[in-house]
């Protein structure tokens, strides 16, 4: 097959999504990598910018990058028309990768071939963003490239910085 999609918010790019670019072009000649919710900065879950992920995401490739399309796309307020939405933005592709069951679902509601997206144990954003906000050694998994952009982007204390917001506003304690 010639084309696949693989959404993600990359919030940041890691090695797990680096390993999951590889497996797809096993079998694709090209992968659309699908930066959701690009609208979305400044906040825990979103701390990065559409523009900064798609730079981490084209250094982590590397020599990949040649067999990859990198397109933001914004959320929309329906569920069931984001696909759609998505569809409209990207090259052509007949498989979509996503471990999001509601994604999953809204594309094969589209007659798409939805599959599981390889992952690489042990590795999220979630977790990422989370050892950057307790000074923890989150260098190790995220590429060598995309550690050097998060830190000119002062990626680290914008997330130390989000992170103590949402525990002074909720009361939640940092050590949990």
């Amino acid at each position: 097959m010639r084309r696949a999609l693989f959404i993600g918010r990359f919030q940041p790019f890691h090695k797990g999504h680096l390993y999951s670019i590889k497996r797809i072009l096993e079998e694709f000649e090209e992968v659309v990598i699908t930066v959701a919710a690009a609208q979305y900065s400044y906040t825990v879950d979103n701390p990065f910018t559409a523009g900064e992920r798609v730079e981490m995401i084209r250094a982590g490739l590397d020599d990949l990058y040649d067999r990859a399309y990198i397109i933001p796309v914004d959320n929309t307020l329906s569920n069931y028309e984001w696909p759609r939405h998505v569809l409209n933005y990207v090259p052509r592709a007949r498989v979509v990768f996503s471990n999001n069951k509601l994604v999953q679902a809204l594309f094969k509601a589209y007659g798409l071939e939805v599959r599981e997206t390889p992952v690489l144990p042990g590795v999220s954003g979630s977790l990422v963003r989370k050892l950057m906000a307790e000074g923890g050694e989150w260098e190790a998994i995220v590429p060598e490239p995309i550690v050097d952009l998060i830190k000119e982007f002062n990626g680290v204390e914008r997330v130390k910085t989000l992170w103590a917001m949402r525990v002074r506003m909720s009361g939640e304690r940092f050590d949990k």
